[in-house]
This record gives structure tokens, C-alpha cells and sequence, in this order.
């Protein structure tokens, strides 16, 4: 295959013709796809309705196989795509400043696909497989303290910004249990406990796992549920228009991952705490203290549903680090300037 002189264009899209997005698509193909586009398709569809993918992973999926379609061309042949080309697309993504992380995603994308084609002999040869990801600069997690955990968790009851049971409810939830933003916001009623202290949510590849709420978590949570059916009646369970989601937005609607990112930058920010957080922020925090604590890793493990334990001590080397911050503070003799 020869290279194609990429002129990159901010947004630049693949059209609906070269790249259909699998909803688009009613079934799988009966003839055998050999474009990339009309392979990447298939993935696609394959994956969302057979391994069934999260929307948003599929969805990031589908831009990453875009950038690969853009760059290769979308009607090449994806036999005959090589190693080299496949390389010289990580070398224009790196080019136009992607980030590390985004370029391995990429990586991962592709050898998915391919790895499909050669699954159903599409493909003679996996060439994906010799393509190396980039190597993680060593960042230590962003963490609160205890004392900023709990700040941030009373800054909706001080600042009266948004919605302040919500808000409330939110943050001790996301800092007593763990789970992701990702997964809070895609809770149901029927996934909660009957007393709501704990909750089965599906993170990562549909993993499910029970994850538990502290009381105070628990008694905002109350206080918003009374809210939130006295205000939108209609979205209550028992409602015309019921909202499966137990979160919604001022609206009545089902409250988004990107709307809580939204509340948390506002109450973190110069109106709040001014100590800018994420959401993740609050699954770090309750990690580094769960092992401050003598928590077993294994168990935080469980609790934050790693699939590999190498990710979760991450948080060791938190911990560590703070164990010499305090002795380098306390002790007379660690070396430290008065």
C-alpha cells in the first residue's frame, strides 16, 4: 500500500458511505467486507450488539477506526495494510500532538479489528499484533485528604450552587463506594439494595460488582429521592414518564457523565472549595484511603474493580509517598529544612 499524504483537517469525517456506524447497519454483511471501512463496520456492529460494548466505548472505538480510515484510505484493502502503515498512522497521530493515552487507545482499537478479520479469515496475518504501545509517563494519582474529601462533600450544602441533596448524594457516593462516575450515573432503582446502602453496578466490559455507601451517602441519597419525585413527578418510577436512571438533571432528565463533571468543576472551583477536583478524584481518594487505613489491596481491588492488580498499586506508591511527606514534616531529624 502506498503512503497517502495526510492533510489533516481539524473535524475532518469520514462519510456515511465510507463508514457506517453499526447502528446504521440492520445486519451483518453476507458478502466478506475487504475495505477498511466496511470491515471496521462490522467490528463495530460486532461488538455492540455481540460482546456488548458500553456506547461508550464503542464510541471511541468508532473515532479511533475513523483516524484509520482517514489516514490509509477508507476503501483500501485492509489485507493489504502492513505494519509500516499501520506504524506511520501512530506517527501522524503523534505528530498532531495526541496525547499518549489517546494514541494507545487508538492501538488497541486497530488490533481489535484486526484481530476480528483474522478471527473470521478476513485476513491472512495479524500485523496489529507487532504494533508496540507507547510507553505511560509515571503519574501518581490526583487524591483529596481526608479533611478536602469531606470539605468537597459539604461544599453543595454551603454554596447552594445547583442541587443541593443531589449534589450531595453525588459526591459522598462517588467518595464512600469508589465506583466511577461512568457507572453512578447509569445506576437504576432496581440495582440499589432495599435500604440503598449498596448498589450493583457494570463497569469495564460489563463487569458487574456490589459497591457499598457510607451513612451519609445513604441519608443525602434519601433526602434526594423525596426531592426528586416532589419535583418531577412525572419521571418518579411510578410516573407517566418514568425515568429509569435515578439521577437526573434540572430538567427531569437522565443526568450524563459529563454532567456531573459539570457539577463538580463548579462546586471545586472558584465559587467552591478552589481546589479544582474530577470526578475520578473521588475514586482515588476513597482508594488512598481505603490502604491508609489497612485496607487489603485485594480488597480494594474488589472494591474498584480492577481486573489487574498491578493497577491498583498505583495507590501503594500514593500512600508511600504521603507516609514520607509526613515523616519529612515530623521528624526532627529526616533532613528537612525548618
Amino acid at each position: 500500500m502506498a503512503r497517502k499524504q495526510i492533510v489533516w483537517k481539524e473535524n475532518e469525517k469520514v462519510s456515511s458511505e465510507e463508514f457506517q456506524s453499526p447502528s446504521a447497519a440492520a445486519s451483518f454483511p453476507a458478502s466478506i467486507p475487504e475495505s477498511i471501512a466496511d470491515c471496521a463496520s462490522e467490528y463495530l456492529l460486532y461488538i455492540e450488539t455481540v460482546k456488548g460494548y458500553s456506547e461508550r466505548t464503542v464510541t471511541s472505538y468508532r473515532e479511533d477506526l475513523k483516524h484509520l480510515c482517514f489516514i490509509l484510505g477508507a476503501g483500501e484493502k485492509i489485507s493489504s495494510v502492513t505494519l509500516e502503515n499501520l506504524r506511520f498512522c501512530v506517527g501522524t497521530l503523534s505528530k498532531k500532538k495526541y496525547s499518549i493515552p489517546s494514541i494507545n487507545r487508538f492501538i488497541a482499537s486497530v488490533r481489535g479489528l484486526f484481530a476480528y478479520c483474522k478471527k473470521f479469515k478476513y485476513i491472512e496475518k495479524n500485523v496489529s499484533l507487532e504494533l508496540t504501545t507507547l510507553k505511560m509517563p509515571k503519574h501518581l494519582p490526583q487524591f483529596m485528604t481526608s479533611s478536602e474529601a469531606d470539605a468537597m462533600c459539604r461544599s453543595p450544602e454551603k454554596k447552594e450552587l445547583l442541587w443541593e441533596s443531589r449534589d450531595r448524594a453525588i459526591f459522598e457516593m462517588l467518595y464512600s463506594s469508589g465506583c466511577r462516575v461512568s457507572e453512578l450515573t447509569s445506576l437504576k432503582w432496581q440495582d440499589f439494595s432495599s435500604d440503598f446502602s449498596s448498589a450493583m453496578v457494570h463497569g469495564k466490559g460489563g463487569k458487574g460488582r456490589r459497591v457499598y455507601f457510607g451513612e451519609d451517602a445513604v441519608s443525602f441519597f434519601k433526602i434526594y429521592v423525596q426531592e426528586r419525585n416532589a419535583r418531577f413527578p412525572a419521571s418518579a418510577p411510578s410516573g407517566a414518564k418514568g425515568v429509569d436512571y435515578v439521577f437526573i438533571n434540572q430538567h427531569g432528565e437522565r443526568l450524563t457523565s459529563r454532567g456531573v463533571w459539570y457539577i463538580v468543576k463548579r462546586y471545586s472551583g472558584l465559587e467552591g472549595t478552589n481546589k479544582p477536583v474530577s470526578p475520578h478524584t473521588f475514586r482515588h481518594s476513597f482508594a488512598t484511603t481505603m490502604l491508609t487505613n489497612g485496607a487489603d489491596i485485594r480488597v480494594v481491588q474488589e472494591m474498584l474493580g480492577h481486573s489487574s492488580i498491578s493497577t491498583t498499586q498505583r495507590y501503594t506508591h500514593v500512600t508511600t509517598e504521603r507516609l514520607k511527606e509526613v515523616y519529612r514534616q515530623a521528624f526532627p531529624h529526616s533532613g528537612s529544612e525548618d
